[in-house]
């Protein structure tokens, strides 16, 4: 198999949380470990979280400016940091991602500027995708909005990306599971300790 070219991840955690109560939701935890600590488990490369600086995990810590200012410019913030010739752009909420999941990612995007997950009902989660570092910073750079899914999907746009979507495979169906409110987090904390020995 053909070696993927190197990759570096930009977890975005700086949220306001409003359906969690605006609890710190990436420091929540879930089957031993936070949410932020389980996805960084599977991010490949170095790892940059936008995002308030913590103990755990160990990686380098960013704010977009100001902080709070939405998704958009935390990902200028992160991508800013990245090395590698490919981003993974991930939610710090993702208690069920693992590193296959990301390899997927990125052996799909091969041959175009990205890939992205989509869920059981076909939407695009903008915050699980592998991307051309030089293109993403090159959208980012260009783009006025503040919608992710603008900045990705413009269709006919000088800026619109050639992307995969990639479907959730086997193995893979609670990958593009998010934990935005009481109730999901309770359904993942449950889920991890039914799996867990």
């Amino acid at each position: 198999m053909e070696r993927l070219e190197g990759c570096d991840s930009v977890i975005l955690a700086g949220g306001r949380a409003r359906r969690m109560g605006g609890a710190d939701k990436p420091g929540l935890e879930a089957g031993g470990a936070t949410l932020l600590e389980r996805v960084a488990a599977a991010a490949p490369g170095r790892v940059v979280v936008v995002g308030p600086p913590r103990e755990r995990p160990r990686a380098e810590y960013v704010r977009e400016d100001p902080p709070g200012a939405g998704p958009v410019p935390a990902l200028r913030a992160g991508a800013a940091r990245v090395a590698e010739p490919w981003t993974a752009v991930l939610a710090g909420d993702l208690p069920f991602l693992r590193p296959e999941d990301v390899s997927a990612l990125r052996a799909a995007a091969r041959g175009r500027h990205g890939a992205v997950m989509v869920d059981a009902d076909g939407r695009e989660q903008w915050l699980l995708g592998v991307w051309r570092t030089e293109r993403l910073r090159a959208a980012l750079e260009a783009y006025p909005g503040a919608s992710l899914r603008g900045l990705f999907s413009s269709p006919g746009d000088v800026r619109a990306f050639d992307f995969a979507r990639v479907p959730l495979g086997e193995g893979a169906e609670l990958a593009a599971f998010d934990c935005d409110t009481p109730e999901e987090l309770d359904r993942a904390r449950e889920l991890l300790r039914r799996r867990s020995p």
